[in-house]
């Protein structure tokens, strides 16, 4: 059995790695090559964490396995990141255990490669300034994977605490971009394309925060009764999302769901728009939002490439099983 530990990962997968990743796996999805398996989250009654599994199968990489993992508030007290994650991989034709691979990182660069995925085949050709709402950890990760997708000329950003908006400044510099710290309806003014990135169990952004034409990425809710954005918001735009099973239970849409807002059958597969079965957008002034949920074949996909790229290079530890 392969082990890739987490203090390797940064060596191996960046973040156009990541992004070739998850878009063929979206694609994988719509074409029913690969599926994901129920998500299992729970808070387990101990440290205020939230834990659980995600699995999956793509049967035309043969990806077999699950990430394990979640999130512990308390861990950044304790010099750790509060996401905590880890992926098993199985050989497909036998189900023997194939991989431990760190997934920590994985999970970052994953999720931000999910966005990225989104602005390049939903947001406007001619968008200019990226909205990001939340400044937590992960961030740094959805802005720098952002800008690879559009010209933007500028960042504006809202952050419940505004002590935490240095990390949105920090890392448009570091990309060469102006940041503005300003209010939830001038950042939706503004913002051709907004990234929500936080563990919100309320609405934060409202319908008439938002203007036509903007794309919005909704990337933190991946659990029952988690919201980012209100559900009036999904029934003003087109909606797309990673699987439509999850937004509809643990995704931004569950809400819009359960308010009878939208219909499930409204709800479009990212996939179906990198294969072509389905044009994206339409006009310059729809709005577009993608629910990213995560699911459980983002992290086996990157995982599987972890790994190819770990023993390619010759610093996977080997261990008998």
């Amino acid at each position: 059995m392969v082990i890739v530990p987490e203090s390797a990962i940064a060596d191996l997968i960046d973040a156009e790695a990541s992004f070739e990743a998850v878009e063929q796996v979206f694609a994988a999805m719509s074409r029913r090559d690969a599926y994901n398996f129920p998500v299992i989250r729970e808070a387990i009654g101990h440290a205020d964490a939230l834990y659980g599994f995600k699995s999956g199968f793509d049967r035309a990489g043969l990806a077999l396995g699950l990430k394990s993992g979640g999130y512990w508030p308390g861990n950044d007290a304790k010099g750790l990141t509060n996401h905590q994650s880890t992926v098993f991989l199985f050989d497909a034709d036998t189900g023997r255990p194939k991989a431990i691979v760190g997934g920590n990182l994985l999970t970052a660069l994953r999720t931000a490669a999910a966005s990225s995925v989104s602005i390049k085949h939903l947001a406007r050709d001619d968008a200019k300034v990226l909205g990001m709402v939340g400044a937590g950890h992960q961030s740094a990760f959805q802005m720098r994977a952002a800008v690879r997708q559009r010209n933007f000329e500028k960042v504006v950003g809202w952050n419940f605490h505004p002590e935490m908006l240095s990390r949105l400044a920090d890392t448009a510099a570091e990309l060469g971009l102006p940041f503005e710290a300003v209010d939830l309806p001038e950042l939706g003014t503004q913002a051709d394309v907004i990234i929500t990135i936080t563990s919100s169990f309320d609405a934060i952004l409202q319908a008439d925060h938002i203007t036509p034409g903007t794309h919005i990425a909704c990337m933190g809710t991946d659990t029952k009764g988690k919201q980012e954005v209100a559900a009036d918001l999904l029934a003003t735009a087109t909606v797309f999302t990673d699987e439509i099973a999850q937004s509809i239970t643990i995704g931004e849409a569950q809400h819009a769901i359960a308010q009878g807002r939208i219909a499930e059958d409204a709800i479009i597969e990212i996939g179906a728009v990198i294969n072509g079965t389905h044009s994206g957008r339409m006009s310059s002034d729809e709005i577009t939002l993608f629910d990213g949920t995560g699911v459980g074949l983002q992290d086996l996909a990157v995982a599987e490439k972890a790994v190819t790229l770990a023993l390619e290079r010759g610093i996977a530890q080997k261990v008998p099983f």
